[in-house]
């Protein structure tokens, strides 16, 4: 007898919106300390969070501030100060140094429906200015992304910097005519127009190379500096034309700019999800003009991060080309000495106290202890994410959270050793906990606490899975390499219940589920589905070996490791072998519609995400062509087009030649505006699907990208992945 599962879809759409609505937490910020006559000390603690809001189909932002009293680095006490604020409009915020102003980039869109941006700079009790940056007319969009994106103070609190796109000359048509300026006689005298820009004749469909999937538009960033006193704007000069310029911040003593620059020489590949991206950190001299290379000049950095004495810089270093993410270096750069050092090196197999290397796409905006000796980074550990402290001396690595009940942890400032972090597992949503970090060698007593707490969900377990693959699917270049798997388990089972499986893999490839609360999984839970997350071999967080391991084997690696930890499930019993789904996107979808090619008579019914179906179809329209290359197996070169036998190999790595194959009824998920596996892709397999006769259902989400993110978009697919499962039962 099997376990209930929730079928009615009314049921189905309330679990949703419970779930849904908890909170995740994006950004913090530790205010001035504050001594009373009595010698305690306290500080504010602001804190922003994200929330779906399913009637107005869109994510709310809202901030909550805290108070914290402490004594000698010992927490006394700590509370909420007053209730949650939505955040409308705001694009980015940040604090000056002191943390008596912030600035505010906002957006605003006008009674005549135009979209201006406006940048505020406020004080403790009110707005002291808001300065119209469109009428300034200086540059393009202001950049509010990840990756190029910054918004700082100087040090002096005169300047605030950050990225906008480069102003264009204006266009027109070649049957454009302009009537002339009339001048009254009378105000001849009194009138003298600005000397207007000549728009230029027939570029108006000119097409711009941007930065590809979810940086549509942004095509050549420009390094900017409002004066806050005059209200004038400075584009900086001197940064070479191949460069792209983002992630910047001040010298010492303002007297320049640090920052990364990307190569676009060539051309522009996808950044998104891809930390390999040719790169380098620079410094643009503010009197001079400038512009001096920091870091070495081949390899990708990214996240520069100034200690707190102004003396050293670390960053994060990786290969150029091969997988696009993979486990980098901490390398360091002394400002006074100009030598640049590797602190933590890349980790092919896991060390004998099980660190594993560094996998982040970003570090914490401000990640070093107060001693400038040390360094937070929080990382995937295996299938975990560890929080660790890693001393730039020694090169040491300690964990604050191993061994921890939580399964993921997030560092999201620190000041004066004083820690905002943020925890959560598949069954419990992020909590909110503060901490001083301890003395270096004593890390590991850190004593955490509350401030928002969230209970687990009851009725819901979880456990990791280690798997070594048997002899015959090695990978006989590198032996030995175990993979993992995250099992949410709907509780209370009766004896001799097991419920239904979801199993789903993830995309990437080189990325992982980390054992953290997800929407979906929790969710597919609740209703009475086990739901297995693979962490197959070329994951991330497992070492560089493993990463390395897949590429030239995807499709037959990575889909023997997904079926072979299925199959374990279903022997040992932990789940009902007569009802297995697979659900995945991206690469996760490539590797499902192996998987019911593959093994047809396994799973009931799939589920695919912006799937990869046809690497070969792929290649000419996707933003990463360099993916298909090396995933077949084969290095990249930009100016090389690819050959009959590189496109062979490329299909035979692919899903379609299997959908003769294919029984299992299949649901496609796709985004219209997908620019990284363009819904081609997923029509292919529709259609190949379609005609020879197998049940498959297609839905298309207009003005939504590969990641299917948008509330409503999100909150539809989910039902439909629900009710797809169910029907097929």
């Amino acid at each position: 007898m099997a376990s209930e599962v929730v079928t009615n879809s009314k049921e189905i759409t309330e679990i949703y919106k419970e779930l849904s609505k908890f909170p995740s937490l994006s950004k913090a910020c530790i205010g001035p300390e504050v001594v009373s006559q009595y010698g305690g000390k306290h500080c504010n603690i602001y804190t922003e969070w994200s929330q779906r809001d399913l009637e107005r189909a869109e994510r709310v932002k809202f901030c909550r501030q805290y108070i914290i009293f402490y004594d000698n680095n010992s927490i006394v006490y700590t509370g909420p100060s007053g209730n949650c604020t939505e955040l409308q409009g705001e694009l980015l915020s940040s604090e000056s140094p002191s943390g008596f102003l912030k600035a505010v980039l906002r957006d605003h869109t006008n009674k005549k429906g135009e979209e201006k941006q406006f940048l505020e700079i406020w004080n403790k009790n009110s707005k002291e200015k808001s300065i119209n940056l469109t009428a300034l007319d200086k540059h393009g969009k202001v950049y509010e992304d990840d990756h190029f994106g910054c918004l700082v103070w100087s040090h002096s609190e005169t300047h605030i910097l950050y990225v906008a796109e480069k102003k264009r000359s204006k266009v027109e048509s070649f049957f454009q005519t302009k009537p002339e300026l009339s001048v009254n006689e009378d105000e001849e005298d009194s009138i003298k127009p600005e000397k207007q820009e000549k728009p230029v004749k027939g570029d108006e469909f000119v097409y711009w190379e941007d930065w590809g999937e979810t940086l549509v538009k942004k095509t050549s960033p420009v390094l900017c500096v409002l004066d806050i006193e005059s209200n004038n704007i400075s584009v900086l000069e001197g940064i070479p034309e191949h460069i792209s310029p983002g992630q910047a911040f001040w010298a010492p003593n303002d007297t320049g700019i640090i920052f990364v620059g990307w190569d676009h020489e060539g051309q522009r590949l996808g950044l998104a999800y891809c930390t390999n991206r040719k790169s380098g950190l620079y410094y643009v001299d503010l009197t001079g003009g400038n512009c001096v290379q920091l870091s070495s000049q081949i390899n990708a950095v990214w996240s520069p991060r100034f200690s707190p004495d102004k003396c050293r810089i670390v960053y994060l270093e990786g290969e150029v080309g091969g997988p696009h993410h993979q486990c980098s270096r901490l390398c360091m750069y002394d400002w006074y000495t100009k030598v640049t050092s590797t602190v933590v090196d890349i980790v092919s197999r896991p060390n004998d106290d099980g660190f594993t290397g560094i996998y982040c796409s970003a570090l914490a905006q401000k990640c070093w202890a107060m001693d400038s000796q040390r360094v937070l980074i929080g990382t995937p550990q295996r299938s975990r994410k560890d929080l660790l402290v890693i001393n730039i001396t020694t090169g040491i690595v300690t964990s604050l959270t191993a061994g921890s009940g939580a399964g993921s942890w997030t560092l999201l400032a620190i000041h004066q050793d004083l820690m905002v972090v943020t925890c959560s597992s598949p069954n419990s949503p992020p909590s909110l906990k503060v901490g001083f970090l301890p003395a270096a060698g004593k890390e590991q007593e850190i004593t955490w606490m509350a401030l928002e707490e969230a209970e687990p969900l009851p009725g819901i377990e979880w456990k990791i899975l280690t798997f070594t693959p048997p002899c015959e699917q090695q990978n006989p270049k590198l032996l030995a390499m175990d993979f993992e798997c995250i099992l949410l388990l709907p509780g209370a089972k009766r004896k001799g219940d097991s419920p239904p499986l979801v199993v789903w893999p993830h995309g990437g490839p080189h990325s992982i589920f980390t054992a953290e609360w997800m929407l979906y999984p929790v969710t597919l839970c609740r209703l009475g589905f086990a739901v297995l997350l693979v962490n197959y071999r070329g994951s991330i967080g497992f070492g560089q070996d493993s990463i390395i391991s897949l590429p030239g084997n995807i499709g037959s690696q990575d889909v023997k490791d997904v079926q072979f930890s299925t199959e374990y499930v279903l022997n040992e019993r932990l789940a009902d072998a007569s009802k297995a789904f697979i659900i995945g996107g991206s690469h996760g979808g490539f590797l499902a519609s192996h998987l019911i090619g593959q093994y047809p008579e396994l799973y009931k019914a799939c589920v695919i995400r912006n799937p990869v179906i046809n690497i070969a179809s792929m290649v000419g329209t996707t933003d990463v062509p360099d993916w298909c290359s090396v995933e077949a197996g084969f290095e990249y070169t930009a100016d090389q087009l690819p050959t009959p036998a590189l496109l062979e190999a490329m299909l035979n790595k692919s899903p379609i030649t299997h959908a003769s194959q294919v029984k299992s009824p299949v649901l496609i998920l796709l985004g219209e505006k997908d620019i990284r596996v363009h819904p081609t892709q997923g029509l292919e397999f529709y259609r190949a699907l379609k005609t020879r006769g197998v049940p498959v259902r297609l839905l298309w989400y207009p003005d939504n990208n590969h990641s299917l993110s948008k509330v409503d978009t999100e909150a539809d697919a989910f039902m439909n992945i629900a009710l797809w499962f169910v029907k097929h039962l």
